[in-house]
This record gives structure tokens, sequence and C-alpha cells, in this order.
């Protein structure tokens, strides 16, 4: 089965007790956890192909804001149907034409307006995976307003335009994911020291598969944890790098 190459299997999920709510923000579901303190920094999780609603997802949401951030995943999909583990992989070019993550423009200034407005944030943050690592390459070379990104596991595109990243950006791999080849993620690095005029990272986890970072403690196998660990430290420390 092609799926077993590259992702997690998302089948067997552990059920997983969310911390935050849901709101809507104009057209957006979104789902926000807050810490227990005013803070003025925000961080947006841009969630998978697997949607806003993936309990996986919603972890990280709740972990960032234990980190003290308001941490808000949107739903990007703008309630188009999630790839679901029962769909055909030979479907998948056909449902990314219809799901674009390079078209999140208005979704992000939507979030954005109400984290400042309603929300008081001053600096913000975007941390994506996998579509969502797509997405936020994209808005980092769109969006001046976010302040740092981290984009875990995004496929990249190679065009000229794809480097020259207005705000600092962290880019994480792992090394066995067959979306991406280490060809590529050398393409990336030679490209952004010749064009990128902010600081950036690449960084390749060894042994991990594509989707390795979002996994709950209880479905981690002990030789990825390490990895899976320290890949959200990183995330999290480049965050408060900037935010």
């Amino acid at each position: 089965k092609m799926a077993d190459a590259f992702f997690y299997d998302s089948g067997e999920r552990s059920q997983y007790r969310c911390l935050g709510e849901e709101i809507q923000i104009e057209h957006i579901k979104a789902y926000i956890c807050k810490p227990s303190f005013f803070t003025d920094k925000a961080v947006i999780v841009i969630h998978d192909i697997f949607g806003w609603l993936f309990p996986d997802t919603r972890y990280i949401v709740d972990l960032v804001a234990l980190q003290g951030y308001i941490a808000i995943c949107p739903d990007f999909l703008k309630g188009k149907e999630p790839w679901k583990t029962t769909d055909h992989w030979a479907d998948f070019a056909d449902w990314m034409k219809d799901h674009d993550p390079m078209k999140v423009d208005r979704e992000a200034d939507v979030v954005l307006k109400y984290l400042k407005e309603q929300c008081g944030a001053k600096k913000i943050g975007i941390v994506g995976f996998s579509w969502g690592g797509m997405a936020v390459h994209h808005l980092m070379l769109k969006n001046p307003q976010l302040n740092a990104g981290v984009s875990l596991y995004g496929i990249i595109r190679d065009s000229e335009e794809r480097y020259n990243l207005l705000n600092p950006t962290f880019f994480i791999f792992g090394e066995k994911d067959h979306t991406i080849s280490y060809d590529q993620i050398t393409l990336l690095e030679e490209k952004l020291k010749q064009y990128c005029k902010v600081a950036y990272k690449i960084k390749v986890y060894p042994g991990q598969v594509h989707g390795f970072a979002q996994l709950k403690p209880e479905d981690m196998k002990p030789q990825d944890k390490p990895y899976i660990e320290e890949a959200r430290q990183d995330m999290i420390d480049w965050i408060k790098m900037y935010i």
C-alpha cells in the first residue's frame, strides 16, 4: 500500500480530550486554546490533510498553548471534506487540486484580524504539518504579519519565488519521508542561501517518516520518541526566539 510508505497509521489513534474550544470566525470554524493568563503572543497551527478536527493536531494546539501562547487551528479546508484514511491514494492528486494549500491567504487574514482585534495579539507565529507545512511556506513568502514560521514536512514545490521569505522560517523534515527527497531538501538549502534575507533553518530528523512530529505520547514507538520530542522542542524554541 502506497500510504504505508510515508504516512503514520492514522487509523489506530488513541482518543484525545481537548483543552480548548471550537469557535466561529466569520466564515471559518476554528479550534482555540488559551493559556490561563493574558498573553499578547499567538500561534496559528495549520492542520494536515486530515483536517482541523484530527486529534493529533488538536494535541499540538494544546501543547503550544501550554507554552504560553494563544493557539488556534482554523479549518483551512474551508468546510470541504478532509482526506480520510479510507480514501484511495490514486485520487489524491485530484483531492489536492480541490484543496490547495497555496490558497489560504484570505483565511489567514481573517484569523490574523481576529487574533489582533479580539485577542489583543501583537506578535503572531505559524506552524503547519504536511499540507499545513506547504501552507506555512506559502504564507511566510506572502504575509509580513507573521513574525515567524515552522514548516514541518511540507512538500517542496520548486520555483524561483519559493525562497524569498519575509520572516524567520524553520523547515523540519524526516529522513525517511518518501514524499520529500533528500535532493529537494538540498536544493531548498542552496536556494535559501542564495535568496533568503532573513533567518532560516533546515533540520532532518534521523529515521523519521512523514507526519512523525504530531504523534501523541501513547502513539509513539519507543525508538521514534526522542526524535519526535526533539522536533517539537525545536519548533517551540524557534517560535520563542522570535515571538
